[in-house]
């Protein structure tokens, strides 16, 4: 089964550091990162970037569209005004239709804030202990969401050193 989870980093480029070094831990077969999506918002810009990390021509990733719509709802809609409100519903249902509802929204957009990165990622197999073995305490980002079971997630955050 595919974990998606969203990781908060300190700084802006936080998340591509994490994603560079999972990248290398995937290629000791560590882990098996499906899809990987990052938002970086530097210090002084009025917006994030976002952009899709990996290229998803293998088959079960997301795909561009998918985190294009979700970054636009989280970061991006706000900017749009009001006249759009009847495809912000639309949008909405949409997403919950993915088991993304607006408490998973909120959390991510009170969370990532200027200053911060997050890395949105999908994984298959992962050997977690030798995966946190490779991250320094200062290196490991905060844990905002994930679909894993409850049981799952607390682990995760227990490994990491995450607070709940």
């Amino acid at each position: 089964m595919a974990a998606l989870t969203v990781w908060k980093f300190d700084t802006a480029d936080g998340a591509d550091k994490a994603l560079s070094k999972l990248q290398e831990l995937q290629k000791q077969q560590l882990i098996q990162v499906i899809d990987a999506a990052i938002v970086s918002w530097p210090q002084g810009r009025k917006r994030p970037k976002t952009y899709q990390a990996l290229d998803t021509t293998g088959a079960g990733a997301l795909g561009g569209a998918f985190w294009g719509m979700l970054f636009g709802f989280i970061f991006f809609m706000p900017f749009l005004g009001m006249a759009m409100g009847a495809a912000v519903g639309a949008l909405s249902g949409h997403f919950t239709d993915y088991g993304i509802n607006d408490d998973f929204i909120n959390n991510v957009k009170s969370k990532v804030t200027e200053g911060t990165s997050a890395l949105f990622l999908l994984t298959g197999q992962v050997t977690i202990d030798k995966v946190e073995a490779a991250f320094t305490p200062e290196e490991r980002g905060e844990l905002i969401q994930s679909n894993l079971t409850n049981e799952q997630e607390a682990k995760l955050r227990a490994d990491f050193g995450a607070e709940e």
